[in-house]
């Protein structure tokens, strides 16, 4: 029958092909990942073990508020949502390493709804999850229209698509960012928690994010993942905060961006939150305790690198790396290269999986 309609004959081979081709990449992509290890190994983590807790701690400098979402779907989708875990676990200790003690507040009060991305679990994660005090703190919020906010240095909104539902245009958020604003104080937000600064005004009636320099999760990276967020949310961050009168600040996507104006400290997305924790240390009048950067911090680091600075720079940053055995979580530049293809950037697809692959090269020497 083949030789009869060869046209079936030649199609049948050809698919044949594409699908030998496509398997052998799917191997040879996965061969450039680590084996084996992975957050797991982490599940078990005190805030005991964490190095970076067991140095002597600064004498008490004073409390800072976080605030979390308390809604738990976004608007009618119908898809779940919550605070992000990432968001609220790192800046906690961070401050905690440098004497604040963190209260955790919500619209609502009581336990809110949080996400737990397995993916991006690390060892302060889990520690929190395992610390009886930050959970009992975190099942257990403040509700927003209880907190006396003078007892408070700073205050940061944390980020999670459900902060773009119950933080703007809040009453008692407007009224919260109006009093840090007033008294000269730290406010901080990340991710989409600058949604917080949506409607809030100053002493003058003016809006709060008027002339500032923020940065927020963008409406590139909003829409890549969610086509149909101008429908699914009440407005993209990003053109809010602009229209709001903001000097938007825009990084490179899914990496580390945040921005600096006076007493306003904005992280642009998660890979963002350990420099904008520091950062709101830093406004607060200290030097950020010594901290072991983490393996996604060398490769948000050397992703950067490769985009602002080309491939050669990037694999420069990687051999220095190992030579101080300093990890580089590659997982995460497997997910850039992931990203270049959605994006339809075959070319970028491409000079990431070089990165990836020298980056494994390095690894198994």
């Amino acid at each position: 029958m083949l030789k009869k309609y060869p046209i079936i004959k030649w199609s049948l081979l050809t698919i044949l092909s594409l699908i030998v081709v496509v398997v052998a990449f799917g191997f040879w992509f996965v061969s450039l990942l680590p084996s084996g290890g992975g957050p797991k190994n982490f599940e078990a983590t005190m805030p005991s073990d964490l190095p970076y807790l067991k140095q002597s701690l600064p004498a008490n400098r004073g409390k800072i508020l976080a605030v979390v979402t308390s809604q738990a779907v976004m608007g009618s989708s119908g898809k779940k949502t919550g605070y992000e875990l990432t968001e609220l676990s790192r800046p906690y200790y961070v401050f905690q390493a440098n004497g604040f003690e963190v209260d955790i507040a919500s619209p609502k009060g009581g336990q809110p709804p949080v996400v737990i991305d397995d993916d991006d679990m690390g060892p302060f994660d889990f520690a929190f999850l395992n610390d009886s005090i930050a959970q009992q703190k975190a099942k257990n919020t403040l509700p927003i229209k209880a907190v006396d906010p003078a007892k408070y240095e700073a205050v940061f909104f944390v980020g999670g698509k459900g902060a773009m539902f119950d933080f703007p245009n809040n009453k008692a958020i407007q009224e919260l960012v109006q009093y840090f604003d007033q008294n000269n104080k730290v406010i901080g937000a990340v991710c989409h928690g600058p949604a917080a600064l949506v409607g809030a005004t100053n002493a003058n009636g003016r809006p709060i994010l008027e002339n500032k320099t923020v940065s927020s999760f963008t409406n590139q990276e909003e829409l890549l993942l969610i086509p149909d967020a101008p429908v699914i949310f009440p407005f993209l961050l990003q053109d809010e905060l602009k229209a709001q009168g903001a000097n938007f600040q825009e990084g490179q996507m899914y990496l580390q961006n945040v921005a600096v104006d006076g007493k306003l400290v904005t992280g642009q997305n998660p890979w963002s939150t350990w420099a904008f924790s520091e950062a709101m240390v830093k406004k607060l009048g200290y030097q950020p305790a010594k901290r072991t950067r983490s393996a996604e911090e060398h490769a948000v680091d050397v992703l950067n690198a490769h985009k602002e600075e080309g491939l050669e720079v990037a694999k420069t940053m990687l051999v220095a790396l190992d030579r101080e055995q300093k990890p580089v979580d590659r997982n995460l530049i497997a997910m850039h290269s992931i990203l270049a293809v959605m994006q339809w950037d075959v070319s970028g697809c491409y000079q990431n999986l070089k990165l990836l692959s020298f980056a494994a090269e390095i690894a198994e020497q």
